[in-house]
């Protein structure tokens, strides 16, 4: 077999998305590979064929020889596919910053994707058709950028619900397909550094950890102590120690290397290097295998100077204000092994993923409280942490074609890990109070005295999620013009989250025996003045008794969610220019969120259980219409759920370290139900040159949003259902490439790609007299008193705009493109009755430039990227009647990065 065949043959089994118009050149006879691969050629004459490789559930493909083959217009749901080529123009390291060119979605915080406005619960994430577990408690779904695009093949975005698809679809699918056997050997290796302005060679905190940490790894320092293990074996609570325990646990909950603060007094540049390789071979006639592997790592720092403010109801005046300095260190590890078999017309595909992703975070910040004392107390808060997620995922997936009958079986195992060990905080206090006989100096509230000052603290942080998945579908060609697909999927996650933070408590002990209480008093407050390592130490032990207690009586919880669900689906093309796709999936699931009532040897009381056991009925249906050769016509209706994240559900505390807040769940959420409506016409001027238009409408039951909790010293963020919301809008989506070879010398090969896609946006929250929005401590609570009727979707933007222009050549890798995305205001945090939080990503502007050179016969690619070139910083505010306060507000300056790749 040759490898154009083969090519052919590989293209037309993976892309499993070419069924509409398709009956016009089908005939009653079986054709050869070779006839169908020369019919192609010749009707394709204006549209060259994409080596696109796309895994997809429920994929099985009537071969065709229509000229139709982009799997954009060939698909019977409306789509983006970026294969490898677009991801690589867009520069992006990994794929979250690549999808986030994509029409109608935005990129918001670390690595979530929102689909037309909707927040990132309303996305659903697949890696090669299958679920991916999430590492990261604050989301059930996978934060994108953890995904290096050295491992990406292709990513699909479907906007319309099909049934083979799980039910959580609300805003669209995001299925990623990893790297395919390959069909020659190859080996690549890539480098690149670079560095941003408010970072690279600047001042930055940093503090020892351990000597692992610039590969991500710890060495055994963050290695829960001897003492609290002990402790947590016994199943005993904090509040039963003895003085002598829990002083021996606490001499050991404040390392040195892990609590203090240093000075960096250069920041290093920002580096990645990756190695990708494939080897392929020919076993027998009609029989290849091949094997891809791929690892790479990448570590790079980030400077942040937040600005955070508290004010009164309608934000005339400010109380408190908050400087954080934060130095960011992130070390991204991954590594990837496939193993691929074809066998004649028949592909297996073995995939394994490991993708480590390692955060150490310093901070040091300084608040202001105008409100305590005359001249207001002042605060400087240091934290040091570490916050390690983890994820393996192994999965088989094999495509059998029988003719008439395609098989695909699908199954797997994943397990993420969140480790989140000895992150501290201390909070130093001033009073300014004169009658205060420390009142001119920063001190702990380490006891002694009543201050305002948070005790110090330290958290263990412990997430395991495992997932198990399987699927068959069965895809039969009843007629030349009609396919069936029947199948079947399951789903069970299992997650455990432990989260335990204890606050140390110093009082009289031995060395106060012959002191009065004024003295004891004075001597205790006096500890606070050391640094954080030294506060508590073997002479604190020794001297005074010194008492742990636990922030939460809820430290550890069991999740799990069990999805059985089974579909039917038929693709029909009465006429050669219609094409009708209409399925429904039957689906059964069972989510359940408890309080682990192991860890204590008493039962512990008080936390809300969820069991939420809904089935469902979700039918979908699009008919497409070829109007004219070049028009597409699309309607699209479907029934959609979401359901709550496990991290919504569980009242225990997370802090989220790019958002800088706090979040505590509400197991009182239920699912929400979405009816989706879209219609669009797509118009194809050949080759690259292409147009369309959609409108959209959604009406959602049961939306989840977060709201605002305010605690002295932090914003909190919980969750609650709003009764329903509506959202509707339009996207323009256009390319198109203007051919400059008549210009002749160094423009002869070029072509100038003009791409642009807008979003426009509309949604309004639905609140009537009666409606209820259920939270702990107020299950009937009226649903007025979080959300205001005609109020916009969190994390909705009016307005998505991405425009890019660049000189592409058309013979070898050459590439100089400007891109330029934005996304209007939108609210990121509901206030109940203080203004809603908001946040204003404005236009960032960006630069890449690729060129193919040799060196000594070596084929290298360079890269050059200046990205955020007028540097937009980050803006997220609450505003009202022209009074404005800020709350995550920071300078995010410009990046440059460099880098090479050579292919061998």
């Amino acid at each position: 077999m040759s490898t154009g065949k083969r090519l052919a043959g590989l293209l037309l089994l993976t892309t499993s998305l070419s069924f509409p118009a398709l009956a016009q050149a089908q005939s009653a006879d079986p054709q050869s590979e070779d006839e169908l691969t020369a019919q192609v050629e010749e009707t394709q004459p204006e549209e060259q064929i994409e080596e696109t490789d796309i895994s997809i559930p429920g994929g099985g493909i009537i071969v065709t020889g229509r000229r139709n083959r982009n799997p954009e217009r060939a698909s019977t749901q409306v789509l983006s596919v970026l294969s490898e080529a677009d991801i690589a123009r867009t520069g992006e390291g990994d794929i979250a910053g690549a999808l986030g060119r994509v029409s109608g979605l935005s990129l918001v915080g670390d690595g979530r994707v929102f689909v037309r406005g909707l927040g990132d619960r309303y996305s659903l994430a697949l890696l090669n058709g299958l679920p991916l577990p999430s590492p990261e408690p604050l989301s059930r779904v996978v934060p994108l950028d953890i995904f290096p695009t050295s491992v990406i093949s292709s990513s699909l975005v479907q906007k319309t619900y099909s049934a083979n698809f799980p039910g959580e679809f609300g805003g669209g699918v995001i299925n990623l397909t990893t790297k395919a056997v390959p069909t020659e050997n190859f080996l690549t290796v890539s480098i690149s550094g670079g560095g941003d302005t408010e970072t690279t060679f600047e001042n930055g905190l940093t503090y020892f950890g351990s000597r692992w940490d610039t590969f991500g790894f710890d060495n055994g320092n963050r290695d829960i102590p001897s003492n609290l293990q002990a402790f947590f074996d016994s199943g005993e609570r904090a509040d039963a120690l003895t003085p002598e325990v829990s002083g021996a646990i606490a001499g050991q909950l404040f390392p040195t290397n892990l609590v203090t603060l240093q000075k960096n007094d250069q920041l290093p540049i920002n580096f990645s290097a990756n190695i990708t390789g494939g080897l392929s071979f020919e076993l027998g006639d009609d029989t290849y295998l091949g094997i891809v592997a791929t690892a790479g790592i990448s570590n790079s720092w980030r400077n942040r100077s937040v600005l955070n403010q508290v004010g009164n109801a309608d934000l005339s005046q400010v109380f408190e204000t908050t400087n954080t300095f934060i130095t960011d260190n992130n070390v991204l590890v991954n590594g990837m092994l496939g193993v691929g078999l074809d066998i004649g017309e028949h592909t297996i595909r073995w995939t394994n993923l490991y993708i480590r992703d390692t955060l150490k975070t310093a901070r040091l910040g300084e608040r202001t409280d105008i409100q305590l004392g005359d001249s207001g107390f002042d605060f400087l808060q240091q934290q040091t942490a570490w916050f390690e997620r983890q994820l393996i995922d192994s999965q088989l997936v094999t495509e059998l074609d029988f003719g008439a009958l395609d098989v695909d079986l699908r199954g797997g195992y994943a397990r993420t890990d969140r480790e989140a060990p000895f992150n501290s905080t201390f909070e130093y206090v001033r009073t300014n109070n004169p009658g205060d006989p420390f009142g001119n100096q920063f001190l702990v509230n380490i006891g002694g005295f009543v201050g305002q000052a948070s005790r110090p603290i330290v958290e263990f942080d412990d997430l395991k999620e495992e997932q198990y998945f399987a699927g068959i579908d069965l895809s039969y060609e009843l007629l030349d013009n009609l396919d069936v697909t029947v199948g079947y999927a399951y789903h069970d996650t299992d997650r455990r989250s432990s989260s335990r933070a204890f606050l140390p408590l110093v009082s009289c002990g031995p060395i106060c025996e012959f002191l009065s209480p004024e003295g004891a008093n004075s001597l205790i407050q006096a500890i606070g003045l050391r640094r954080p390592g030294d506060i508590i130490n073997g002479a604190t032990v020794a001297g005074f008794n010194v008492s742990i207690f636990e922030r939460s009586p809820f430290p550890v919880f069991d999740a799990a969610l069990t999805v059985h669900a089974g579909y039917g689906q038929l693709r029909w093309a009465p006429l050669d220019t219609l094409t009708v796709e209409a399925g429904v999936r039957y689906e059964d699931g069972n989510q359940t969120v408890a309080l682990d009532q192991t860890v204590f040897s008493t039962p512990i009381a008080g936390a809300t259980p969820t069991d939420i056991a809904n089935d469902y009925f979700l039918p979908g249906g699009t008919i497409t219409w070829e109007a004219m050769d070049d028009l597409q016509l699309r309607l699209s209706a479907s029934k959609t759920i979401a359901r709550p994240q496990f991290r919504e559900l569980v009242e225990q505390l997370y802090f989220d370290p790019e958002s800088n807040r706090r979040y505590i769940g509400n197991p009182f959420l239920q699912d929400s139900t979405l009816f989706n409506l879209e219609g669009r016409a797509e118009y194809y001027l050949g080759g690259k040159n292409k147009v369309s238009l959609a409108g959209f409408y959604k009406k959602i039951d049961n939306p989840i949003e977060n709201f605002l909790i305010f605690v002295p010293g932090e914003f909190r963020t919980s969750f609650a259902n709003a009764p329903a919301a509506e959202l509707y809008g339009a996207e323009l989506d256009a390319a198109y490439a203007f051919d400059l070879y008549n210009w002749g010398g160094f423009f002869e090969t070029k072509e100038l790609l003009v791409m642009a896609n807008y979003t426009y946006a509309q949604s309004s929250i639905s609140v009537t007299a009666g409606d209820i929005a259920p939270v702990p401590g107020s299950p009937e609570q009226d649903a007025s008193l979080l959300f205001d009727n005609g109020a916009p979707l969190v994390g909705q933007s009016d307005h998505v705009a991405n425009f890019s222009i660049g000189l592409e050549d058309t013979d070898k890798v050459q590439q100089f493109t400007f891109l330029f995305n934005y996304a209007s205001e939108r609210v990121t945090l509901r206030g109940g009755p203080l203004p809603d939080v908001v946040e204003d990503p404005g236009l960032t502007v960006d630069f890449v430039a690729r060129s193919e050179v040799k060196l000594g016969g070596t084929p290298l690619e360079l890269s050059f990227e200046v990205r955020n070139i007028f540097g937009r910083d980050n803006f997220e505010f609450q505003e009202f009647n022209g009074n404005r306060i800020e709350i995550n507000t920071f300078q995010v300056g410009t990046a440059f990065n460099f880098g090479v790749k050579a292919s061998f």
